[in-house]
């Protein structure tokens, strides 16, 4: 056991100090938060003035600034720095005690600690988080600069925060309804590759000794054994160049035309479309209502919203905007966007009150999003149900005519 000496806040947010006993550090950080304790600093006893962990002060032992942290880590970030903030600590000795709640690998300690000193040498908090585009998209810089702008950084953390758990919890949404059908066809497919390489192969040499010739589904069923056996690498060979060279074409010269095929796919437009609607909407309110001005909250929308048919539509909006002309008229124009979505964003912009607008938008099409979340559920069960009674009553007919084919023979 290791003594260590630690700085914390309490849930009263006051700052509190002491010393605890623990295997290690992380033992001595899980005691801290098993206490209801926010740790600022944690130092083993002996170590050296240099060493310690206090606000203000740098350590050596860091990862490289390449972390990258993923969305729920810039969630958990975003909260627990404005937490820090709103505790009455600068924005170096907050940065400080998030490097210092974790092992020096983990994200967002790493990030966390580049960002304290890139603010130690002078830069700005913007500045800073520019400089680390892999884990902060160009809304979150954007906005910390509004909230450097105006004071307000505390309140732009929490919209942050805010942000990333709409987007977190639409995400997830949409994965839970695509887990299912997903295990349920890699299982099929399972099923179908062992049963043509185990069971049929047994059966064609027990319908080779009949001499006589099989029924029609039989033959197949033989032949698609046969060339599964003989050629099987080959067709997984060809099957992941495929899915090698789709993806390829998806991020490149094809991602429009497979962005607009998903918009258009019955079950599976309704998931995309919705969710991308609301995270628009979200996005743009966002940024509006924290002081970022249209042309870039066009633009900011046209780079994070992840289809190229609406990221094409918004930049043809920002260009039309220059012109002085508003957002909801180039949107509506497009034919990308529902015709109820541009008329609240027009009936936003003639009450001077688009961010309000642009939450109602979100507010619905998160709703609609939930509902086609069902609609899919529910179709796509008996589908699933229908494809597998499909593949399996094959199967089923090309060996019971070939059973009743030999039965037939021998009773004449």
């Amino acid at each position: 056991m290791a003594s260590f000496n630690y700085v914390a806040l309490n849930r009263a947010k006051a700052k509190v100090s002491g010393a605890l006993d623990a295997a290690d550090r992380r033992g001595a950080l899980a005691a801290l938060k098993a206490q209801g304790l926010m740790p600022l600093s944690i130092t083993e006893s002996g170590n050296t003035a240099g060493s310690q962990a206090v606000p203000g002060k740098t350590k050596t032992a860091r990862a490289p600034s390449t972390a990258r942290m993923k969305p729920a880590e810039v969630l958990l970030f975003s909260s627990e720095l404005a937490d820090l903030l709103e505790a009455g600590m600068t924005l170096g000795a907050a940065l400080n005690a998030l490097a210092n709640q974790g092992e020096p690998s983990d994200p967002i300690c790493a990030v966390s600690a580049d960002l304290r000193d890139r603010i130690l040498r002078g830069e700005a908090f913007s500045d800073a988080v520019d400089a680390h585009p892999r884990s902060f998209p160009p809304i979150y810089g954007n906005m910390v600069r509004a909230g450097e702008a105006s004071g307000a950084m505390v309140e732009v953390l929490h919209r942050l925060s805010e942000h990333y758990e709409r987007n977190q919890n639409m995400k997830s949404k949409i994965v839970s309804a695509l887990t299912y059908p997903a295990i349920v066809l890699a299982m099929g497919v399972g099923a179908v590759v062992f049963a043509m390489v185990k069971i049929v192969p047994q059966f064609t040499t027990l319908f080779s000794s009949m001499g006589r010739e099989l029924p029609l589904p039989t033959r197949m069923l033989i032949g698609m054994s046969d060339g599964l056996l003989k050629y099987g690498v080959f067709y997984a060979v060809g099957i992941v160049v495929g899915i090698v060279l789709f993806r390829k074409w998806i991020n490149g010269a094809g991602r429009t035309q497979w962005d607009a095929f998903k918009l258009r796919v019955p079950l599976i437009k309704g998931l995309i479309a919705s969710g991308a609607y609301a995270s628009l909407a979200y996005t743009m309110q966002t940024l509006l209502a924290n002081g970022v001005n249209v042309l870039n909250a066009l633009r900011i929308s046209e780079e994070t919203c992840g289809n190229a048919v609406i990221g094409a539509a918004l930049k043809t909006a920002r260009e039309r905007v220059t012109d002085g002309t508003t957002i909801s008229g180039p949107l509506a124009q497009s034919g990308v966007f529902p015709r109820m979505m541009t008329d609240m964003m027009a009936l936003g912009e003639q009450t001077g009150n688009l961010p309000a607008a642009l939450g109602h938008i979100g507010r619905r099409y998160e709703a609609e999003l939930d509902r086609n979340i069902k609609i899919f559920t529910t179709a796509l069960e008996p589908l699933l149900i229908l494809f597998v009674a499909a593949i399996v009553g094959f199967v089923a007919i090309a060996i019971l005519s070939a059973v009743f084919s030999a039965t037939s023979a021998m009773g004449q």
